[in-house]
């Protein structure tokens, strides 16, 4: 009987195949110039680049280019490395430049795919970002498709961990920068808090390709990118909350799985409130007094820490230092911290040493980092699955490429059994009889715990191994690239190695040719690579990635999936209902089942976290984006200041807005006679510049003799400055001072924010809308923080003086406070202040 379905789709393309269809044309005038750009001397190559450039810069479409770039870059590429671009290649390559997600299959050459977008969007001069998702393929990649680009006259270049700022802004000013979105998230955060355009290193946001899009827009954007400061140490406090929290038994507290937080119980407050008033840390003898709020904050992440938060799953102890593990690639995540005082409450339950906890300076999401680029385009294995999201957050359109050989892996059903054990026994019996034929075997795992567990397994099997996971994870991209050798067991942590190509009977130039070609043959006999999913992961994409290890351009391999339901996926959102349903089934010990049922209830498991996280990231976004516009008011502000000439403009303008404000109050202040708020903000504004007696006179002035009075105030300290220091260093001195307060201004209004995220949810008790709630108080607080910020600037300018030391015995004068060696600096909290009252700069103008 005719499929209805099929019979339809002959009639009805769709929109993925549309869009194909359009492209194939393209496809067709790039396949043309082939035998042109085959004529071509290799030393032409870069002169063909300039011909472009000209044609760019003179007012030609860069569609219209694009044909003889694509084939100027596969030509170079086949001259360079031996690698010619396949066709469904130049699709990719297409669909990149129009700022789209091309989802090509692993192995496919994704890598390759991004060198043709890459070389033509950097015909502009501007700059293009390629993301990758670890510092070794940044470089890996910047140095390979380098050879591409270097011979067709265009630099690359990649950021890594360990460059210094000369460096970074000497890569980013290469025509093709490689990085991983962290470090670029970072460098943005960090440049908006320089003092001079000659620090920055990023030169703007024009267009980024993102590798493993999925992984870098999706998984990692739960979490925002944030720089931190030392804050106050509070070391002996985490210490002493932790050994009191232990003593917490089970009834003590509730424990939320789902959502990843604790609560205590009635009991439990009863119990914290006693042990705490015994200690001497509780006051008012109320857990929930208002002076009691840090520390219902610390015990509750404490209580996380020692619940919710594994060893060897969520982190790890290494050289006395506790490291982060992501829980998706199961990588260390180095020089990252758990903010809001959990890192700290986990180095106590570690009894390690301590770091002092810090506060932050400034953060961002990478949904709204990446929302900075003009063009953002990316590809990837796995993300048809997340094409929602994509869409309605970064307004991407996901285009599904072909293979350019079919696809004929074998993927098999979900073996399921009742309980954890019965899993294990059998998934070790799988890699025993694949390991007999030689076959090579991956085997996936949830955490650094479980690729433990079954890597003692093995060794009682005595089957040689080798464990890749954080703890074992520099070689990573080597042992992954050799996963298709014969007698192979490789177990790993999720998805590691990500984006390094494994290849059926060893890595390229491991062996001589002809050996690798037969070695190759013979595991292709065996059936190629097997991989073996322990568990189901969060998400689809994830397994599917899991899966996409084997089967690279058409090579034969298998993949299969064990599921308990003791795992943590089905314990925590499968149905409570499922052992009995297969105990009804007669399921026996040790046996497996392959029943629609459960294979439902498995999807319908994993559809509720991916739901779940997409809420995460949306709630993040949405919270964030209101930051995010008050982010672009102070940054572009920021620049603003940093590239004018005109600063003492700025300042001039702020002092008229304060002036005009202290003749409404003084106006109050003689209709009502209480009213002391116009004397206390002119008290704050003069400061010493003017004894008491001037003070008491100027309060008793009519209004414009008033204005005129604190004006020349104010100019008589700017005056005094430029006869000392000139012109140009006098307003030098004003532009780092303005600078420094909108820093120190917005890091407070950060920690505000933060604080009114932390608690605003308990506004939905009230039936309000906690965003709306959110909203209304961050706008009101960002009114203030522009307030305070003009207040503060011209404050400082009045206060301050300029002091020249007393000649020494050599009748050598010392430099005055303020000299060239701090203007263009930020100012650290503990240097003496630039006002010269010998104070630390955080006690003085840095209080303010």
């Amino acid at each position: 009987m005719l499929n209805p379905l099929n019979f339809f789709s002959k009639f009805v393309k769709s929109s993925n195949q549309k869009e194909l269809d359009k492209i194939a044309k393209i496809v067709e005038k790039v396949n043309s110039f082939e035998g042109i750009v085959q004529d071509i001397s290799d030393n032409d190559f870069p002169k063909k680049t300039l011909e472009l450039k000209k044609k760019l810069n003179e007012g030609k479409n860069i569609n219209d280019l694009l044909p003889e770039a694509f084939a100027l870059v596969r030509e170079a590429s086949k001259r360079t490395r031996n690698e010619r671009h396949f066709d469904v290649q130049i699709v990719g390559g297409i669909v990149l430049h129009q700022g789209k997600i091309a989802e090509m299959k692993t192995g496919e050459g994704k890598t390759l795919t991004i060198s043709l977008a890459a070389y033509l969007n950097a015909l502009r001069g501007k700059g293009v970002h390629i993301v990758t998702v670890n510092d070794y393929l940044a470089k890996r990649d910047s140095q390979e498709m380098g050879e591409i680009y270097k011979f067709l006259g265009l630099t690359s270049g990649y950021i890594n961990n360990s460059q210094d700022d000369f460096e970074r802004k000497q890569n980013y000013n290469f025509d093709i920068t490689y990085a991983t979105n962290s470090e670029l998230g970072f460098d943005y955060l960090r440049d908006n808090m320089k003092h001079s355009n000659d620090q920055m290193v990023q030169r703007g946001h024009v267009y980024t390709i993102v590798d493993e899009i999925d992984s870098c827009l999706i998984d990692e954007a739960r979490t925002p990118l944030v720089i931190s400061g030392a804050a106050e140490d509070k070391t002996e406090q985490y210490l002493a909350i932790d050994k009191l929290t232990r003593r917490l038994i089970p009834k003590h507290y509730e424990i939320d799985e789902k959502d990843k937080n604790i609560l205590l119980t009635n009991d439990g407050i009863n119990n914290v409130e006693e042990m705490f008033s015994n200690a001497g840390i509780l006051k008012n003898n109320n857990f929930y007094d208002p002076e009691n709020l840090s520390l219902v904050h610390h015990v509750n992440q404490s209580l996380k820490a020692n619940h919710l938060f594994e060893k060897g799953r969520d982190y790890i102890v290494k050289d006395g230092t506790l490291k982060i593990i992501d829980e998706l690639t199961g990588r260390i995540l180095e020089g990252r911290r758990f903010g809001d005082g959990l890192h700290q409450a986990l180095e106590a339950k570690e009894r390690i040493e301590v770091q002092p906890e810090n506060q932050t300076l400034a953060s961002i999401t990478y949904q709204n980092y990446f929302k900075l680029y003009d063009k953002i385009s990316g590809c990837t294995g796995t993300a048809a699955t997340e094409s929602q999201e994509f869409y309605e957050i970064y307004n991407l359109i996901v285009v599904i490429i072909p293979t350019n050989k079919n696809m004929i892996r074998k993927d098999w059903n979900d073996q399921i059994f009742r309980t954890e054990i019965e899993k294990n026994k059998a998934i070790i019996k799988k890699v025993i009889e694949c390991h007999k034929q030689n076959q090579p075997i991956l085997v996936f795992t949830s955490s650094i715990n479980k690729s433990e567990i079954y890597s003692k397994l093995l060794n009682e099997e005595k089957i040689k191994h080798v464990v890749l996971n954080a703890k074992n994870h520099e070689n990573e991209a080597e042992i992954i690239a050799n996963a298709g050798k014969k007698n192979s067991v490789i177990i790993t942590t999720s998805i590691s190695g990500r984006g390094v190509d494994i290849q059926l009977g060893g890595k390229k130039g491991s062996q001589p040719d002809e050996e690798l070609l037969v070695n190759k043959n013979k595991i292709k006999s065996l059936g190629g690579l097997y991989v073996i999913g322990t568990e189901r992961m969060e998400s689809r994409r994830v397994d599917n990635q899991a899966r996409g290890r084997a089967g690279r351009q058409g090579d034969e391999g298998s993949s299969i999936f064990y599921v308990s339901l003791e795992d943590d996926l089905m314990r925590i959102f499968g149905s409570e209902s499922m052992n009995n349903i297969l105990q009804k089934l007669g399921l026996k010990d040790g046996e497996s089942i392959d029943h629609p049922w459960i294979n439902k209830a498995l999807e319908r498991a994993q559809q509720k976290v991916e739901a779940r996280n997409f809420d995460i990231r949306k709630n993040l976004l949405k919270f964030d984006d209101v930051l995010n516009d008050q982010r672009h008011v102070i940054f572009s502000q920021r620049n603003a200041v940093m590239n004018s000439e005109k600063v003492f403009d700025y300042s001039n303008e702020f002092l008229s807005e304060i002036i005009g404000h202290l003749v409404s109050l003084k106006a109050q202040k003689l209709s009502k006679i209480k009213n002391n708020e116009f004397s206390n903000q002119l008290k704050i504004l003069l400061g010493k510049s003017v004894d008491e007696s001037e003070f008491a006179n100027l309060t008793n002035l009519k209004d414009q003799d008033f204005k005129e009075k604190v004006k020349s105030k104010f100019l008589e300290s700017r005056n005094e400055r430029i006869k000392m220091l000139g012109e140009e260093k006098a307003r030098e001195v004003e532009k780092r001072i303005f600078l420094q307060s909108i820093d120190l201004n917005w890091k407070s209004h950060i920690q505000y924010l933060e604080q009114l995220r932390q608690v605003i949810g308990l506004r939905s008790y009230g039936q309000r809308d906690p965003l709306v709630e959110y909203k209304k108080e961050a706008f009101h607080l960002f009114e203030n923080l522009l307030n305070k910020l003009k207040i503060d600037f011209v404050t400082i300018l009045i206060n301050l003086k300029i002091v020249q030391e007393a000649p020494q015995e050599k009748e050598v004068y010392k430099p005055p406070v303020i000299d060239p060696k701090y203007i263009g600096k930020k100012m650290s909290r503990n240097e003496p202040c630039f006002c010269g009252s010998g104070k630390k700069y955080k006690k003085c103008c840095g209080a303010l």
